[in-house]
């Protein structure tokens, strides 16, 4: 019997757990502030979403799906992004019936068959965000501008934004034939998966991470030299507006993204501090994906976050958040006196105080190690005597001092308490 998790999967334990949670909150809180809502979709959906909207030369589509039959012979498929599970919400909930931009913003878990790597899990969660019915290169900036002002809430600072524009369908026929001109004569000397991407998407030849692929693709011709007027237009006025936000970027002419969808504008936040890829956070714009699922002419741009390469960029800065503080008060008792250290605590915490009391029929001096271990600031004993009293010691544990007070005001001495600290 194997007991161990799966490969590629991970137990978050509660310091992690913690982490996370702020992490959410602060994200969530953004997006808010840049008028997004949020949105939850289905952890699996038909197969056909991701082959239609991922495409079928993305790496994604062609190895590293969750694929299986459900009981009804129906094919169906873990979700390992979330654009596509978002467009579909999107068409089929008829929101291009609101008024536009539709913002919506996510925290999903997503799972990938794929080879194991430093911050990279085969199921992980992703931030995301998504803005559906501008195509104006104003939507661009402030997706990135948004990514931009999260990462300086956290304190990050080490990542740089490489952006570059791979053209529209228009401009786009013309540069995959000089692509497939440029790499026709290096065709022997390549991988496997480019060969096949020099028929699919040879888009994706610029983006092989073997090196011989790297080296053959330095000469390749840069997407930015065969924009259309109108793409040309658009990425310069992304870049304008970047400037104007005053977030620093670099061009990366080679910077594709690994997914069909995207058109013009690409981006991604890299450092060096979350493995061999580098990518923190990715994403682009896709303005026919909407249409590519039936949902009419709609443009969109996005991106994606990686909770876990986030708290490797976050460790490596030496800013992960703190874990939860200790309990602010430990009851200890007896066993005669148990039920109301249980009914205090109870009260105390609906009033909205951190407190721990003995669950487990420990002794007194055992109770006393357990509130040292857990770094609580202070502790009483609830005892037959203070129960017929109706008063209390409370003792500070950093000094030893103490001072009695009602049962009935404990909770207004714990708030004192705290405004002091």
């Amino acid at each position: 019997m194997n007991l161990r998790a799966p490969k590629g999967t991970r137990d978050v334990l509660p310091d992690e757990a913690t982490m996370r949670r702020k992490l959410e909150s602060i994200f969530a809180d953004i997006c808010a502030r840049y008028g997004f809502g949020e949105i939850r979709t289905p952890t699996f959906e038909h197969t056909e979403l991701f082959e239609r909207g991922v495409g079928g030369s993305s790496d994604i589509v062609r190895k590293e799906m969750y694929t299986f039959l459900d009981k009804g012979g129906r094919s169906i498929t873990l979700r390992p992004e979330g654009t596509a599970a978002v467009a579909r919400t999107f068409v089929e909930q008829g929101m291009s019936s609101w008024a536009s931009p539709v913002k919506l913003w996510y925290n999903l878990n997503m799972f990938r068959y794929e080879r194991m790597q430093k911050g990279r899990f085969r199921e992980h969660t992703q931030f995301g965000c998504e803005i559906f019915g501008s195509e104006s290169p104003q939507a661009d900036a402030e997706l990135i501008g948004l990514l931009d002002t999260f990462f300086k809430e956290l304190g990050i600072k080490e990542t740089q934004l490489q952006i570059n524009s791979i053209g529209c369908p228009v401009c786009r026929v013309d540069y995959e034939k000089a692509l497939r001109d440029y790499f026709r004569p290096h065709l022997d000397e390549m991988c496997v998966d480019c060969v096949e991407r020099f028929e699919k998407n040879p888009l994706r030849m610029l983006d092989c991470k073997v090196t011989k692929c790297q080296e053959i693709a330095v000469d390749a011709p840069a997407p930015l030299d065969a924009l259309c007027e109108d793409c040309k237009k658009h990425f310069n006025a992304v870049t304008t507006y970047l400037e104007a936000l005053e977030i620093p970027y670099c061009l990366n002419l080679r910077l594709v993204r690994g997914l069909d969808y995207y058109t013009r504008t690409v981006f991604e936040f890299v450092s060096h501090n979350v493995g061999t890829q580098g990518s923190i956070c990715g994403g682009g714009r896709y303005d026919g994906l909407i249409a590519e699922l039936g949902g009419g002419d709609v443009p969109g741009v996005g991106f994606a976050l990686g909770v876990e390469r986030l708290l490797l960029e976050l460790q490596a800065q030496g800013l992960l958040p703190e874990t939860d503080v200790p309990p602010l008060l430990y009851i200890a008792s007896f066993d005669s006196t148990a039920a109301e250290a249980l009914k205090l605590a109870q009260s105390l915490i609906r009033q909205g105080f951190s407190i721990a009391t003995d669950v487990v029929g420990r002794s007194l001096r055992a109770q006393m190690k357990a509130a040292d271990r857990l770094g609580v600031t202070y502790i009483v004993v609830l005892g037959d005597l203070e129960l017929e009293k109706g008063i209390v010691d409370v003792r500070r544990l950093s000094d030893g001092e103490e001072k009695s007070c009602a049962l009935t005001e404990l909770g207004a001495f714990l708030k004192a308490a705290e405004s002091a600290d």
